[in-house]
């Protein structure tokens, strides 16, 4: 009996040298290259919602069960989760640089406290991401263990994360939306008078179709006393491969019981209020198509959803500003997360 115990004594002994010796931590990075903008990698990566289209946890238990509070994204967006496969737990975003880096804390301030991170880099459409993993045991002896063995597992994990990831990214749109300068707003709806017309999708086309239109729209306004209130804007109505259908409008006051709600092929309506992007574009009309492709792309990355027609209100005047100084806002309505 009392070699036994001093077998079992010699036993823990030595396992607490081995324990001792074991590293402390268990870090590993895994790497791949993706063909896609960082400003798209970046969103899915950013955002711990659309981290569980392509995330580990989802891929292992597609049952789990997730809830979010915190900013939509960026620091201090927090993920909890229930899993019958991986427990639960919580994770932050607690560095986000747009575009380069994100960092999180998974069930920060516990004994399981863990370190993960993105670092992005790359060209033009291609990005190379790096995912790394850092968990301290420090004197926690029987976690040094455990690490040892599930380590291996937890890096086979994240590889088959990264594969999910480049999917994803690589079937969205290819869009660079990383230089848009986007704002989210809340917008009241305002008054305009407005002519329904269409055009040619080319910028001449559409150029001249909005001037006969807002010439119409003018002469509503003059004739039927009324005050211009605001930029002229456009208002996409459909869209196919031969002709672009939009609402031509100016924002009006003075609308009053005797107005006329319509006269000819001007009428009085009202524009979209609520949620929306706002996006600044500095350059020829020509040239917003690419605004709008790069929205397209953001809004597909984020997993934005549109709630009604897009816009376009054209601050400068082109009689005044060189083409290449002219400031349009576009906006996009878009439903709240």
């Amino acid at each position: 009996m009392q070699k036994l115990t001093l077998g079992i004594a010699g036993l823990v002994v030595l396992l607490l040298i081995i324990g001792f010796a074991l590293p402390s931590q268990s870090r590993f990075v895994v790497s791949t290259t993706i063909d896609a903008h960082p400003a798209t990698v970046f969103a899915l990566v950013n955002d711990l919602r659309r981290t569980a289209l392509w995330s580990p946890i989802t891929e292992n238990d597609p049952n789990v069960h997730m809830l979010y509070s915190g900013p939509v994204r960026g620091s201090g967006a927090t993920a909890t989760w229930e899993s019958a496969t991986a427990g639960g737990g919580m994770q932050m975003i607690i560095q986000s640089r747009p575009h380069e880096y994100v960092e999180t804390l998974i069930n920060g301030g516990e004994p399981g406290e863990t370190r993960t991170w993105f670092e992005l880099g790359g060209g033009h459409g291609v990005t190379h991401i790096n995912w790394g993993f850092e968990h301290d045991y420090r004197l926690n002896i029987v976690g040094r263990y455990f690490g040892l063995m599930v380590t291996g597992v937890i890096r086979r994990d994240y590889q088959i994360g990264l594969g999910n990831l480049k999917e994803l990214a690589e079937s969205l749109p290819a869009a660079d939306f990383g230089d848009l300068e986007i704002e989210y707003l809340q917008i009241e709806p305002i008054q305009i008078a407005y002519v329904s017309t269409a055009a040619a999708p080319q910028s001449t086309a559409t150029s001249k179709a909005l001037g006969a239109a807002y010439f119409e729209v003018l002469v509503f306004i003059e004739k039927h006393s009324l005050q211009v209130a605001g930029t002229q804007l456009s208002i996409a109505r459909s869209f196919s491969g031969a002709e672009r259908r939009f609402d031509a409008g100016i924002p009006v006051r003075g609308v009053s019981e005797t107005t006329p709600q319509s006269d000819g092929r001007v009428r009085i309506g009202k524009t979209y209020g609520g949620a929306v992007i706002r996006v600044t574009h500095v350059g020829e009309y020509g040239r917003l198509y690419e605004t709008h492709r790069k929205i397209a792309a953001y809004l597909a990355a984020l997993g934005i959803e549109k709630s009604g027609d897009a816009w376009e209100s054209y601050v400068s005047d082109p009689t005044e500003v060189d083409d290449r100084q002219l400031l349009t806002y576009v906006y996009y309505p878009i439903r709240e997360p």
